[in-house]
């Protein structure tokens, strides 16, 4: 490999000239999108606004060349917000500015070292241990929270922020005092947006609303009727900013949760807008990418960064082919930051705040939860318990809950694998589940066809064997098959279990056969002292070859000899 391609990303190597002109337009349509979010995202985690503009340039700098997927926009997201508005909100009670500072770098670089770490340890597998359902009710969780952390700024109301609930009765108390000048500025916001979505979804609505709003402010001097605004914003690049690890014993449960989040979040959106002519998106490249986008952000005021899902999906609509429009994204950022930060001064809180509850909205999908309730049941238990644990117990520890829930869920279903009874389809040599819905199937008199499914192993070998005694007692049957063609692992306590189910079968009568082993758990079989009790007369290819013996044993003796 040459030193050129060692140092080189992918995309820059193998770049066309006719894509930039759809880069550039898909980078500076993203940058509409992305900028006016990322400002509302850094008054979610209790950032002043310039920090908004930090996020969504270094990042993107950085996972341009290191990143794995060529559409994905990386700067915060409503989640990330929220997580380390949590963070810091405990550890800088006090709203210190440069203590915030300090503790926004240490939290960011402890995020980007932990997702560094795991790229290092290559476990992109964990963004598999949450499941779909999980992180639907997670994000749903996260949606309602957003929604009343920002209603005071929506109504221009002010009451200290606690739990949920309290919140909630604040915020009814507090109602009477409401502004209706900044009120009527949100709701003017939001149905801007709501028309944009609807009438013309290409449109960059954020960065539109956001201009009409400081433009109202200017002309109608909405600030002496009670609509605040940002205030000055610092013009000019970021300014270095050195972690406090003294911080780090503090704030790294909630780094190590914010990590799991973007790396989800970045993961999830990578793959969901990859086209089938690119490079697959890779987990642990991507760890390294967001890892390092996170730490360089935290030197130079970042807040924490990771993949958005809304953001990405612009970015790809507008015509993205490469990661040159996350830079021309960043470029624009910077000239926002150099040239047009006095004009952020007059940028009104409830706008910002419409801005987050109108993208935060869409994180709560009833039509998710819905399509889960239809195909299943208990998952949509675990849907809503992970919703619950984010309202109820707070972000990071619904993020505890989503991985417990997720886990728990993984853990029942590979210790509770099925185990059905098989009849023939007539005149076939399909077989299947019995069921009174087929009532024409074939049984065959003293045999007993069984098909557990999975692994089977020292969590589910008990629950397996339990399974299989009431349906061998019922059955009468002198001959018991387990097909375990869809067996994939058979390990030692299965083996065992198995030994003593063959001992406790022979006593009563009854004699075990064993058919469809791949190889992998044949071998196993033949190693064990069950291979010697079964010999390779009772171990069989298939199902088919099982009843082939079976008919030959019964053409030969006649249907007794079948029990014998």
């Amino acid at each position: 490999m040459s030193n050129r391609a060692s140092i080189a990303p992918e995309w820059l190597l193998h770049y066309e000239k006719q894509w930039a002109r759809a880069d550039v337009v898909a980078g500076l349509t993203a940058a509409a999108v992305v900028i006016p979010k990322a400002l509302a995202y850094a008054t979610i985690a209790g950032l002043p606004v310039q920090v908004g503009l930090y996020t969504a340039c270094l990042p993107m700098i950085v996972y341009a060349f290191i990143g794995s997927s060529r559409a994905l926009s990386v700067s915060t997201t409503t989640t990330l917000a929220i997580l380390a508005a949590n963070a810091l909100g405990v550890t800088v009670a006090n709203g210190d500015p440069q203590a915030l500072a300090v503790a926004n770098a240490t939290l960011t670089m402890l995020v980007g070292i932990m997702l560094v770490a795991a790229a290092i340890l290559r476990l992109g597998f964990v963004a598999n241990f949450i499941s779909e359902p999980v992180l639907v009710g997670f994000k749903a969780g996260v949606a309602i929270v957003i929604v009343v952390d920002q209603l005071p700024k929506l109504f221009g109301l002010h009451y200290p922020k606690g739990s949920f609930f309290h919140n909630v009765g604040a915020f009814v108390a507090g109602l009477p005092h409401l502004s209706s000048s900044t009120l009527a500025l949100a709701v003017l916001t939001l149905a801007a947006l709501v028309a944009f979505e609807r009438f013309t979804p290409r449109a960059p609505a954020p960065l539109l609303v956001v201009a009409a709003a400081i433009a109202a402010v200017a002309a109608f001097n909405l600030r002496a009727h009670g609509v605040e605004t940002v205030g000055a914003v610092p013009a000019g690049l970021p300014s270095w900013t050195k972690p406090d690890f003294a911080l780090a014993l503090k704030l790294w449960p909630d780094a190590m949760g914010i990590a799991l989040m973007s790396f989800t979040e970045s993961i999830a959106a990578a793959r969901a807008f990859a086209r089938n002519d690119e490079p697959a998106p890779d987990a642990n490249r991507e760890l390294l990418a967001t890892g390092l986008a996170n730490a360089g952000g935290a030197l130079f005021g970042a807040m924490v960064s990771g993949g958005g899902t809304s953001q990405t999906a612009v970015n790809r609509q507008a015509g993205a082919r490469t990661q040159l429009a996350g830079l021309v994204t960043a470029l624009v950022a910077l000239a926002v930051m150099l040239l047009f930060a006095p004009l952020m001064a007059m940028m009104p809180h409830a706008t910002l705040a419409a801005v987050v509850v109108f993208y935060s909205i869409g994180l709560f999908s009833p039509a998710e939860f819905r399509a889960i309730l239809k195909i299943r049941r208990t998952e949509f238990f675990w849907a809503l318990t992970a919703c619950a644990g984010v309202v109820l117990l707070g972000t990071l520890e619904g993020i505890v809950v989503a991985i417990v829930v997720s886990l728990f869920a993984l853990a029942h279903q590979v210790s509770n694998p099925p185990v059905y009874a098989l009849k023939r389809i007539p005149g076939t040599n399909v077989f299947r589940r019995a069921s009174s819905r087929h009532p024409d199937d074939e049984a065959f008199p003293g045999l007993l066809l069984l098909r557990p499914e999975g692994r089977i192993f020292f969590a589910n070998a008990q629950r397996v064997a339990e399974k299989i005694r009431p349906l061998v007692r019922d059955s009468d049957a002198k001959i018991v098959v387990l097909d375990l063609s869809r067996v994939f692992d058979l390990e030692y306590t299965a083996l065992k279990m198995m030994i003593e189910a063959e001992a406790r079968l022979a006593a009563g009568g009854t004699t075990l056969w064993l058919a469809g082993l791949n190889p992998g758990v044949l071998a196993a079989v033949r190693r064990s002292p069950l291979g010697d009790v079964l010999g390779e007369t009772r171990m069989f290819y298939n199902l088919e070859h099982v009843l082939m013996k079976y008919e030959e044993i019964v053409s030969r003796n006649g249907d007794d000899a079948a029990h014998r």
